[in-house]
């Protein structure tokens, strides 16, 4: 099993040197990835170049760099210098992101969202893979003039779409290597998700994608506190149509209902019933609904599986 974690730094004087401590404490407890969310006020790709340069061994991710408002041949000089910076140990993640932030934030209208994936990644590929690309869609545009390939950026950097509808899992199926589904749960996955990436991936001639789920989750004794915080702190994905999807296929009414949060028995069944499910990989969310003691409590038990 390959399992590793999604950090989140809270209430910190320095962003970049705490998330590579907390990173460390995750290699050391024996974990294997850390992944990080494309938020507005960190650059992502840029934190995991540092992390990944700093923690040697330690695989890195970002989870997921939204397509709006970005360009192939940007995202692909970004994931390049990453990969180049931590000597292959770097997973692309991207997403479609959410609605009311593309059009609130960036002023971009959030419109054929699942043509601009298809478009994003054909476009993406061959930058990625040789440094060059001569697309032209009618969204998006990828040919450059001058060389795109970073020296160092091997071996090809591995690309993932935030993908849980069947129109996004079939492009991503279709195009890429894998999805990263959130608070999609075991049912969702296996009845869903999986069959239906799959599917798409073979007829496209494509090996078996990964399948890597983030799971909400934490090691804790005071189990009433701590779901209260993640019902509190978990509430943004409630407004996210695709979230609100996979949370009414589990189920549930609202979003911390899905974190499995208990003693160690409780998180460790989770994690396996996902694997059950379908995951190849499984990105444990620790640091939305507890403290440092939890944290390394969780660190310690995923380490150990």
């Amino acid at each position: 099993m390959t399992i590793g974690v999604a950090l989140t730094v809270p209430d910190t004087t320095n962003y970049v040197d705490s998330s590579v401590e907390l990173a460390r404490k995750a290699a050391d407890a024996g974990l294997r990835s850390a992944w990080f969310g494309q938020r507005l006020d960190y650059d992502s790709a840029g934190l995991a170049a540092i992390v990944g340069r700093e923690v040697p061994g330690l695989h890195v991710g970002t989870s997921a760099i939204p397509i709006f408002g970005r360009h192939p041949l940007l995202v692909s000089s970004q994931a390049q210098t990453t990969q180049a910076a931590t000597h292959g140990r770097y997973h692309l993640g991207l997403a479609l992101g959410a609605r009311f932030i593309v059009e609130n934030s960036f002023g971009l209208p959030f419109e054929r969202p699942i043509k601009r994936l298809r478009e994003f990644l054909t476009a993406l590929r061959p930058l990625l893979d040789e440094g060059a690309a001569d697309f032209r869609g009618e969204l998006l545009t990828a040919a450059p003039n001058l060389p795109a390939k970073v020296p160092g950026a091997e071996p090809r950097v591995p690309v993932l779409v935030a993908a849980m509808g069947p129109q996004a899992l079939r492009v991503t199926g279709e195009l890429a290597d894998g999805t990263l589904p959130y608070l999609a749960g075991p049912r969702t996955l296996g009845e869903q998700i999986v069959p239906a990436i799959t599917e798409a991936a073979e007829k496209a001639g494509r090996p078996a994608p990964r399948i890597v789920a983030f799971v909400p989750g934490v090691v804790t004794s005071d189990v009433e506190a701590v779901r209260e915080k993640a019902v509190s702190n978990m509430a943004f994905y409630e407004q996210v149509p695709s979230y609100q999807r996979v949370i009414a296929a589990e189920g549930a009414t609202r979003a911390g209902e899905l974190a499995a949060i208990g003693d160690e028995k409780t998180l460790a069944d989770t994690v396996r019933r996902y694997y059950d499910a379908g995951a190849t990989e499984v990105i444990v969310s620790t640091t939305e609904i507890n403290g440092p003691e939890d944290q390394q409590r969780s660190f310690e038990l995923l380490g150990s599986l």
